[in-house]
């Protein structure tokens, strides 16, 4: 890819602070890769594409390291499970035998597994040493009669952003509009019951969770083309030009797709969450309002006074027993504002909330939640994190994976937000799982226990027994490895 070319993603013109490059925006540093490269991005992006053969061009660690690291679900295929690499050699990059091996692990690819497609994914190494990756998916299309995509996302690009950038515009250039979806089935639309067709765009299905809003969209009778990526079929992505409005569930990774969309084919969209009673029900409403039906307005605002009601009655309990908790949320992207709107529907203040990955929209958001000083996290070591958990008198940590081992250390309650997590938090049901889990995590018995001194301390501390001879305290283990240790060395010497 062209320095230009890259340029030309950063410069995203449906971005409202396009031209300011705060740190919330695509601005590549030096640096930057080392919190997730371009190659990591694209594939994360395209990867819960499930009935696609993802071939990574490259050396056996660009596969290895980063294969499967987002927890997305399938209902059917798992093809994409399966990690594929081409495993370039020194010999290989001396010997010049690059674009030979692509072709070969594209002929395996294709005739083991009979993928739907073929996604190969540049790295730095083929990159550096020039092999014509397009060259070869286009001469692999040709002789096998399938659609082999390349997708030119070398690490050395940039950041892990801009990787997810060039993994949409790849799709909106290679495969959007390739194929027109299926018609609607006869007999559905009756009774001036019209259906209409939409894209969820940055949406990973992570544990799951768009499971519980499919069924909401199917009962209005908003059938989803494609989810841009997660659960998705690549003929999913060849329709979805057909969509008439599109909901951006993640800006930070592929609003360029929804920009492209609109400029090619006029396809309204905007920028939501599914998190929170709220932020679902309104996510509803700009549907029903980009599609400008009147019945199915009428019948957004049934389902959403029906859930809404039932919700209520079912999280009751759990906000009463949530009610003033206080949260740190460290996390990036819509989430840092997303998630505050669905802990502050449990009656939970947000102390503070992480930045690091927010875009400056991301960051007007927060305080309109939050008020106009609201403490941003931008750097989320783990001593700061410590710090402002004292600070703010937290009860309970909630962030990603990597913060999981600076929390229990300090034995802070922690829960899991980010793609590692095992369940699904989206949609009204999604938020019963979300107050069920921070009520286990907050009144573990666990913390008690571990909060209080030991049972050795104590005996230790305890007053003289009845003969007023003072209760010896037992030896402490680590003293005794100590001796065991010093007298091993003694006899060694001897």
């Amino acid at each position: 890819m062209k320095q230009k070319d890259i340029a030309a993603l950063f410069d995203e013109p449906a971005c409202e602070h396009n031209n300011k490059q705060k740190s919330g925006c695509a601005k590549s540093k030096p640096g930057a890769t080392a919190g997730g490269c371009a190659f990591d991005g694209a594939q994360i992006a395209l990867l819960p594409i499930v009935d696609v053969a993802h071939i990574v061009h490259g050396s056996i660690a660009c596969a290895g390291s980063a294969w499967d690291n987002r927890g997305t679900r399938s209902t059917g295929p798992t093809l994409f499970k399966l990690g594929m690499t081409t495993d370039l050699t020194e010999q290989d990059v001396i010997m010049g035998r690059g674009e030979k091996r692509l072709f070969h692990g594209i002929k395996q690819a294709i005739e083991t597994y009979e993928p739907a497609a073929v996604f190969v994914y540049n790295t730095c190494v083929p990159a550096l040493i020039g092999d014509d990756v397009e060259a070869v998916c286009k001469a692999a299309a040709a002789r096998w009669d399938r659609p082999v995509i390349p997708v030119d996302a070398a690490g050395f690009y940039g950041t892990k952003n801009l990787g997810n950038r060039i993994a949409g515009e790849t799709m909106v250039k290679h495969v959007c509009g390739s194929c027109d979806p299926d018609p609607v089935p006869a007999g559905i639309e009756r009774d001036g019951f019209k259906v209409h067709d939409i894209n969820l765009i940055g949406e990973y299905n992570i544990a799951g969770e768009l499971w519980h809003v499919l069924p909401l969209l199917d009962e209005l009778g908003l059938r989803v083309l494609c989810t841009l990526s997660g659960d998705a079929r690549f003929r999913e992505v060849q329709t979805m030009h057909r969509s008439r409005a599109n909901m951006m569930v993640c800006s930070k990774a592929m609003i360029n797709v929804a920009r492209l969309l609109e400029e090619s084919y006029g396809t309204p969209w905007f920028e939501g969450s599914f998190y929170g009673v709220a932020d679902m029900s309104q996510a509803l409403r700009n549907f029903a309002l980009l599609i400008d039906d009147a019945d199915l307005t009428r019948r957004t605002e049934a389902l959403i006074a029906r859930e809404e009601s039932r919700i209520e009655v079912a999280l009751a309990p759990w906000r009463e027993r949530l009610a003033g908790k206080r949260a740190l949320l460290y996390t990036g992207g819509v989430k840092s504002w997303s998630i505050v709107s669905a802990l502050q529907d449990l009656g939970m203040t947000v102390v503070a909330t992480g930045t690091k990955k927010s875009t400056e929209d991301d960051k007007a958001r927060i305080r309109e939640l939050m008020g106009e000083d609201a403490p941003m996290i931008e750097d989320g070591n783990p001593r700061a994190l410590l710090d402002l958990h004292r600070r703010y008198d937290a009860d309970v940590m909630i962030a990603g994976g990597r913060n999981m081992y600076t929390a229990l250390k300090a034995r802070i309650p922690f829960l899991d937000i980010n793609q590692e997590r095992k369940l699904g938090y989206a949609g009204y049901d999604g938020m019963l799982d979300l107050a069920r889990q921070l009520c286990v995590t907050l009144e573990s018995p666990i913390w008690s226990a571990v909060r209080s001194a030991p049972p050795w301390a104590a005996r230790a501390a305890a007053p003289a027994d009845g003969a007023g001879v003072p209760v010896a305290a037992p030896s402490s283990p680590v003293r005794f490895a100590e001796q065991k240790l010093a007298a091993t060395k003694v006899a060694s010497c001897a």
